[in-house]
């Protein structure tokens, strides 16, 4: 087991989300993304939502900041038109002001209950922000090309709104919090976000995005934040081989092409390669990654190579060390942040689920992965909750299930097994046999929902049939709740962690078959 070590990286931000434990040694940090219940329903359900994962132990929530969402209407009428030239695109003004509305009140409730918040600023965005697609490409319009130039005075524009020192025009006119932890656009190297992907057979979006991600870069870097959390990336684990201008790209080769390099490291001249010549290196925090499996467990890579998924993450590591070490064009042993993972399952999903059990088991196999990868700066669980099914579809139908059904609870708020594997992950791994032939474990899990801080001892219980009794006890010290130690099981039976409050209320992890 690699010890865990801080990274400066790391060290940024947990002083950004946690500022009481600046002088901690923490580990994985854990983050959610749930857009749908946070952005896009109301007040009241927003609020629950957050309070509700605080209570499970996030520490920071992700948000997509979708250009297209805050741009909409602005230049609808020729009044607006010319109120938002007048003003400037970089102008948060410039923007109708109800539509920042959703991002003004969730990063005041995150300040609130001290929740990190992270701002994934990206496209799709509106039409003038991007190039005009040809005509056999009209499916591909609302993601055709985006203008870096048009983007960088948007993220201009977001990153002054969210500096710490803007006074907001909807609620109060006080001064909104500062947000300081972003990324530049979502999974570049997939059609649904980014197009063409492709482009007469050779490799399109790395170009494009390289060129999003700088003037990105420079507007964070001209609004006050240039020394925050800044993730290059958000890339999506797996592709084809398909070439289309919507066809998947794997995330290796996307890699490649972005620092235009070959499978050896070597620099290669590729399309908007000279750029390296004047804007130098790709400045980051850390490379943020997707590490979805789908459907199959944790530790079984895909077939492709290129495929980087939680089972590969040696491999991301290698690559981006190897463009460091080959090219210089991003920072050696470059952090990683995963920054979406989770499992959809059947209930209630027939078509892509796994079961709820696997689920729970494969979420906490993906956090220890995580966990024990010491360039891994954070984890994400996407979602909360389950998306409604889209009832304007043959019901039970695929596209009737085409929202994602990866969250804790299912859509009605009824907890899955997952919920409570969240909050207390618990793990037995097998170890061998003690000397009498019982068999040994190494135990790992978190109290992810305790406080920050606060040291706890729960109790190791054990159950051969007969119900369950205290075999041990499993003090945590660790700033993030954190634990592992040696075990021999009595016997065949069950083992599971509990914790009692103050109150006397015990909350016990999802139990582990050893023996």
């Amino acid at each position: 087991m690699p010890a865990r070590r801080l990274l400066p990286a790391l060290a940024l931000l947990t002083a950004l989300l946690l500022p009481s434990a600046a002088q901690a040694s923490p580990t994985q940090l854990s983050v959610m993304m749930d857009d749908d219940a946070l952005v896009y329903r109301n007040d009241a359900t927003r609020d629950a939502t957050l309070k509700q994962m605080k209570q499970l132990g996030v520490d920071a929530v992700r948000v997509t900041v979708l250009w297209s969402v805050v741009a909409k209407d602005a230049r609808k009428t020729k009044a607006l038109d010319k109120r938002f030239r007048k003003l400037g695109a970089d102008d948060p003004r410039a923007y109708p002001k109800l539509n920042w509305d959703r991002y003004d009140r969730l990063v005041r409730a995150c300040s609130t209950l001290r929740l990190g918040c992270y701002f994934d600023v990206t496209g799709p965005g509106p039409k003038w922000g991007h190039a005009k697609a040809p005509a056999s490409h009209k499916a591909d319009a609302a993601t055709w090309k985006p203008k870096p130039r048009e983007y960088k005075l948007f993220v201009k524009a977001v990153g002054k709104r969210y500096g710490g020192k803007y006074r907001d025009e909807n609620d109060g006119k006080t001064a909104l919090p500062k947000v300081s932890i972003w990324a530049l656009w979502n999974e570049p190297n997939q059609g649904g976000w980014l197009t063409p992907q492709w482009e007469n057979g050779k490799p399109a979006s790395p170009a494009i995005y390289r060129s999003l991600f700088v003037a990105g870069r420079q507007a964070l870097a001209a609004t006050g934040h240039d020394k925050d959390v800044i993730f290059l990336g958000e890339t999506a684990p797996l592709g084809n081989k398909n070439k289309t201008t919507r066809s998947p790209m794997y995330p290796a080769t996307f890699i490649r092409e972005l620092f235009c390099v070959n499978a050896a490291g070597n620099r290669i001249n590729g399309k908007g390669c000279g750029s390296f010549s004047s804007t130098g290196p790709l400045q980051a925090t850390a490379y943020a990654h997707h590490p979805y499996t789908k459907n199959i467990n944790p530790l079984t890579p895909d077939k492709s190579p290129d495929a980087l998924t939680m089972a590969n993450l040696g491999s991301l590591t290698g690559l981006l060390d190897l463009v460091a070490a080959k090219t210089g064009y991003v920072k050696p042993a470059l952090p990683v942040a995963l920054t979406e993972f989770g499992f959809e399952t059947n209930p209630p999903d027939p078509f892509n689920g796994v079961s709820l059990a696997d689920q729970a088991s494969w979420n906490q196999l993906g956090d220890y992965l995580a966990w024990a990868n010491p360039r891994v700066m954070t984890q994400t669980q996407f979602l909360l909750k389950d998306v409604p099914p889209l009832k304007k579809h043959k019901k039970n139908s695929k596209a009737y299930w085409f929202t994602y059904q990866s969250g804790l609870y299912f859509a009605n708020g009824a907890a899955k097994p997952a919920a409570a594997a969240y909050a207390m992950p618990f793990l037995a791994m097998p170890t061998g046999n003690d000397p009498s032939g019982r068999p040994t474990y190494n135990l790992w899990g978190q109290l992810k929902f305790r406080p920050n801080g606060a040291a706890s001892t729960a109790t190791l219980e054990f159950n051969n049939g007969g119900g369950w009794s205290p075999v041990g006890t499993i003090p945590s010290t660790d700033y993030l709740g954190y634990y592992q130690q040696p075990f021999t099981s009595p016997g065949a039976g069950q083992v599971r962690v509990t914790w009692t409050s103050p109150e006397g209320v015990p909350v016990s992890s999802v139990p582990v078959v050893v023996g």
